[in-house]
């Protein structure tokens, strides 16, 4: 009897945790830092998702706490994401990241000079492995309203305000 409790209870916990991550959810917060003189950019994703993706591509587990797990992630986030005026892509210095159990933060900026006018970005991240991955992008900035831009997969591409 004891058995069958604990299987129930398993597999009761096992149905909420797949319930739990219904939502595929990115965010992107793009501001200018006036004490630095620099646009900085933090993305979070769900780890759980970010490391779905890494093993699909590449057939093995990841650790992103390690330096070069990390670099792999890397190299997939600047092809996903990138901002660009009058169709150059702009230069995002890589500054660092985080990762935990439940989420991946990711720390960009755009060094000394705030975000352009004019400015258009890409933002495909884990919409070309999760269909209804959304990713929202809050920017803020001197001159420029706060404004929240929604990119999916048929919204890949869109001028910042």
């Amino acid at each position: 009897m004891r058995f069958k409790a604990v299987l129930a209870a398993v597999l009761l916990w096992c149905s909420a945790a797949a319930q739990a991550h219904n939502f595929h959810v990115g965010l992107t917060e793009i501001s200018f830092n006036p004490r630095t003189g620099s646009t900085e950019v933090v993305h979070t994703y769900t780890a759980h998702d970010v490391e779905a993706l890494l093993m699909n591509l590449y057939q093995r587990q990841f650790d992103l706490g390690l330096e070069e797990d990390q670099a792999v992630f890397r190299r997939y986030l600047e092809k996903q994401f990138r901002i660009s005026v009058n169709g150059k892509p702009v230069a995002l210095n890589w500054v660092g990241m985080q990762a935990n159990v439940d989420s991946i933060n990711v720390f960009q900026e755009i060094e000394k000079t705030a975000l352009p006018p004019g400015a258009v970005l890409l933002d495909g991240v884990l919409t070309d492995f999760l269909p209804q991955q959304v990713n929202n992008v809050n920017v803020s900035g001197p001159g420029r309203p706060a404004a929240s831009i929604v990119f999916n997969r048929a919204r890949r591409e869109q001028p910042l305000p």
